[in-house]
C-alpha cells in the first residue's frame, strides 16, 4: 500500500498530472493492542506533503470530521485528502457533536479551547490533535486548573498558518508546547513545531 501511496497519491500531480479526490482512513493510535496497531505513520506522511499535493488531518470532533469530508466533497482543484482516525474515539463519550453542530458551520483546522474565557489568564498553551486532547481536559479538570488552554489542530497539511497566527495573538503572554501520543521523533512533533513557529508563535517546545 506504501508504494502506491508514494507513486500515485502523494505524487499524482506532479507526476502523472492527475487530479484525485480520494480518502484515506488510517487508523493511528496508541490503543494497547501492540505496534501492529499503530498503523499510520503521521511523521511519514508529513514527510510526502509539500506543493499543496494532499490534505492531512485529525479531526476530534463527528461534526468536525463531517465538514472536513464535505469540504472535500466540494472543493476544486481535488487533492488526496488523509485523515488519522484512532478506534477508540468511536466510542469515547467526550467526542460527540449535537445537531446544530453539523447543520452549521463549516471546518475550523485550529480549534481555541471553548472553556478559556479570559485569554490573559492563560500561562500555558498546550497545542494537540485527536484523542489526546479528551485525556488532557479530563486531567485538567480534575485538578481544577485555570491558566492552562488546550487547542486543538485538526488539519496538519497544508498547515493553518492564518489560523495559528490568531491564536498566537490571543494568548500572547503563554508559554505554547505540542503534546502528542507518540515517542518526540515520531508523529507529528517536529513539522508542527516548524510550522508554527513560521506562524510566529516563537515561545514553542
Amino acid at each position: 500500500a506504501q508504494t502506491v501511496i508514494d507513486e500515485f497519491i502523494s505524487s499524482a500531480e506532479q507526476k502523472w498530472s492527475q487530479r484525485s479526490s480520494v480518502v484515506l482512513l488510517l487508523p493511528h493510535g496508541f490503543e494497547g493492542q501492540g505496534p501492529d496497531h499503530s498503523s499510520a505513520r503521521i511523521e511519514r506522511f508529513l514527510q510526502l506533503a509539500a506543493e499543496d499535493n494532499m490534505i492531512i488531518s485529525r479531526p476530534s470532533t463527528p461534526a468536525s470530521y463531517f465538514h472536513l469530508l464535505r469540504r472535500q466533497a466540494y472543493s476544486r482543484p481535488r487533492k488526496p485528502l488523509i485523515v488519522f482516525t484512532p478506534k477508540a474515539m468511536l466510542r469515547l463519550k467526550g467526542a460527540t457533536s449535537g445537531t446544530e453542530e453539523f447543520t452549521a458551520g463549516k471546518f475550523e483546522p485550529v480549534l481555541d479551547d471553548p472553556a478559556i474565557e479570559e485569554a490573559q489568564n492563560v500561562t500555558k498553551v498546550l497545542l494537540v490533535a485527536g484523542k489526546i486532547y479528551y485525556d488532557l481536559k479530563t486531567e485538567i479538570a480534575k485538578r481544577e486548573i485555570k491558566n492552562i488552554a488546550v487547542i486543538r489542530l485538526e488539519q496538519f497539511y497544508p498547515f493553518p498558518t492564518e489560523a495559528m497566527k490568531r491564536i498566537g495573538e490571543k494568548y500572547r503572554i503563554a508559554d505554547f508546547a505540542w503534546v502528542q501520543d507518540e515517542p518526540e521523533n515520531q508523529g507529528a512533533g517536529q513539522f508542527v513545531v516548524m510550522e508554527a513557529k513560521t506562524a510566529g508563535i516563537k515561545n514553542l517546545a
